[in-house]
């Protein structure tokens, strides 16, 4: 005998013959033709170095090697079906687990709030553990400790799978008692003006740097703040211009003290995106989320078809 491990297949010979004491009805059990399970068998023979099986008046009977073998095979064989047959469910409303999500601080603001009324609703034991989207993203999604990131992520590498969500474009911020702007500026205007710098990763934001360098305009920053959080108060009570993906735009504008203007410089768009490892690509927990996200931030154009929002809406 080797240090080989037995191919499923022959222990499932082993059990079909131990049943029916039959080559012709073993084959018949199997699906096999006869020439096919008589070749297994004689590999499973070399295997353990014995006959296991030798043909008599009563049919072919196992020897002592063979019935020694008999509990052991059928444990074997019950585990592998067990592997085979268990599809790990997700049931939303008696699930009990916390999803880590990667976030930048304008998707707490434009994103979550829907996405929490959504899981709260359907999943009601599920709850979110919310992570700052940065350079440790890409390791934390392959090691799982996030499951989910939403954003600009341009630089993944293999590995990892995207989806759209939404395509944004960029507008701007102006208190709405800044004692200039009335309307969308001009550029002599946007270049005169003092800003508001933002420092964001997973934003999308230094499209916006880039655009402004590539077309060689001026854009004198009196503050950088490294996230949204303080934008509205600042841009409120000041003449500074902020240049900031719509969504966060048309979200913060809900205050009467902000308004909001077309952008007077060409910026590219960008691709918002929810990502995740290979790993997890199939984990019926996170398929569910990524469902729940594509239900409620995709664009017509990116939403899944009509059959996979039905099998998401039962799934929820």
């Amino acid at each position: 005998m080797t240090d080989t491990l037995p191919d499923p297949k022959l222990l499932l010979l082993f059990e079909a013959m131990y049943r029916t004491r039959s080559v012709t009805r073993a084959a018949e059990a199997l699906g096999q033709e006869q020439p096919t399970v008589s070749i297994w068998l004689s590999k499973l023979r070399r295997q353990f170095d014995d006959p296991l099986f030798v043909r008599t008046a009563s049919g072919m009977q196992p020897t002592p090697r063979a019935e020694s073998m008999v509990e052991p095979v059928q444990q074997a064989l019950s585990r592998l079906r067990a592997i085979a047959e268990h599809a790990p469910a997700f049931d939303p409303a008696t699930a009990d687990r916390r999803f880590r999500l990667g976030m930048t601080d304008a998707s707490h603001i434009t994103m979550l709030p829907r996405l929490l009324a959504r899981v709260r609703g359907a999943a009601p034991r599920v709850s979110l553990d919310i992570r700052h989207i940065g350079t440790s993203t890409p390791r934390d999604l392959e090691s799982g400790s996030v499951d989910l990131a939403f954003g600009f992520l341009p630089d993944l590498d293999s590995g990892f799978h995207q989806q759209t969500l939404f395509m944004q474009d960029f507008v701007c911020l102006v208190s709405a008692r800044h004692p200039r702007i009335r309307r969308t500026p001009t550029l002599r205007q946007f270049e005169e003006e003092a800003h508001v710098g933002l420092s964001l990763e997973g934003t999308g934001h230094a499209i916006v740097e880039r655009a402004v360098e590539r077309q060689q305009l001026r854009r004198g920053e009196s503050l950088r703040l490294p996230g949204f959080l303080a934008l509205a108060a600042i841009v409120s009570t000041t003449d500074l211009i902020a240049t900031v993906p719509r969504q966060i735009g048309e979200t913060l504008v809900r205050d009467d003290s902000l308004r909001l203007f077309e952008c007077p410089i060409r910026i590219p768009r960008y691709a918002v995106k929810q990502h995740w490892h290979a790993r997890f690509h199939h984990d019926p927990g996170n398929r569910w989320l990524r469902g729940v996200c594509a239900m409620l931030f995709s664009e017509p154009e990116t939403r899944p078809r009509p059959a996979a929002r039905q099998a998401g809406r039962a799934a929820g």
